[in-house]
């Protein structure tokens, strides 16, 4: 219980000296910016995550993440990146910071850059073993099932884990490219892209267009083949007539005389006809 008290009252000393660095770091700020709101204020209107100190360190990156897309937001100096993420740090998490804060920081006295922060925070929160897992993910990373946008996706997520990589931008462009299917990869690696920006864009729009010839493809195959189903309709029809007519035409010589061409049997036809109408 007195351990827990007396971190209540570390946290609650720690979030003190963060606010009073702050408002000592902007009162110092032009006069022109008088009534806009604070950094601390435009921060908290973004309603940034906390973290606690959880075990996974997915949410660790999670939680990173999070925050420094917060800071691009807001536009965030980076002499109070640290001071404003700190400031959601509970639990542990909080315990942890509020330690590093007096044995190696002399209770922020000495200033921290983001970047240092950054590689304390993962070396505790991240395991280096974890760090090596995901180091050894991205460098036999391919795209596999995923899409294209979901493969550069997970690369760039990866990609923090190998900065000797991403530091040469044609080299992290290559990585790129070779890790795509091996229909894109084909079509791409002749091409000389410079940045990993021209690679997605190309790569997708190989992607787009392999798939519209696909679906294409896959529509035809399943059209009937309904013109030559009408053609062989149409010859029965016109058959059926022809037989018939040859039936009849062969009935003909039976109504007829024996030995009497057809002009004389009309002939004889119509006289006999007029000699019955008389009587």
């Amino acid at each position: 219980m007195q351990g827990l008290v007396q971190a209540m009252h570390t946290q609650a000393h720690t979030q003190a000296a963060l606010q009073a660095q702050l408002e000592a770091h902007h009162a110092q700020a032009p006069a022109q910016d008088h009534g806009a709101p604070s950094i601390m204020e435009r921060f908290k209107r973004m309603t940034p995550p906390s973290f606690k100190g959880e075990s996974d360190p997915l949410m660790a990156e999670s939680w990173l993440r999070e925050t420094e897309k917060i800071f691009r937001a807001i536009r965030c100096p980076d002499e109070d990146k640290v001071t404003l993420a700190t400031y959601m740090l509970q639990e542990r998490a909080d315990v942890w910071w509020s330690s590093l804060l007096r044995t190696r920081f002399e209770d922020g006295a000495v200033n921290v850059a983001w970047d240092a922060f950054v590689r304390l925070f993962r070396a505790k929160f991240v395991p280096e073993h974890i760090q090596d897992k995901m180091e050894q993910e991205y460098l036999s990373l391919t795209q596999g099932s995923m899409t294209v946008l979901e493969y550069e996706a997970r690369f760039s997520e990866l990609s923090k884990y190998a900065p000797y990589v991403i530091e040469d931008e044609r080299r992290k462009t290559k990585k790129f490219v070779l890790g795509l299917k091996p229909s894109l990869r084909t079509r791409l690696v002749a091409f000389d892209h410079r940045t990993l920006d021209e690679a997605l864009s190309a790569a997708c729009r190989q992607e787009g267009e392999m798939e519209q010839y696909l679906e294409e493809k896959k529509a035809s195959q399943k059209r009937p083949p309904a013109t030559f189903q009408r053609q062989d309709k149409k010859k029965t029809v016109y058959q059926t007539p022809q037989r018939s007519v040859a039936v009849s035409n062969s009935q003909v010589p039976s109504v007829r005389s024996p030995g009497i061409d057809g002009d004389e049997a009309l002939v004889e036809e119509t006289v006999e006809t007029d000699s019955e109408c008389r009587v």
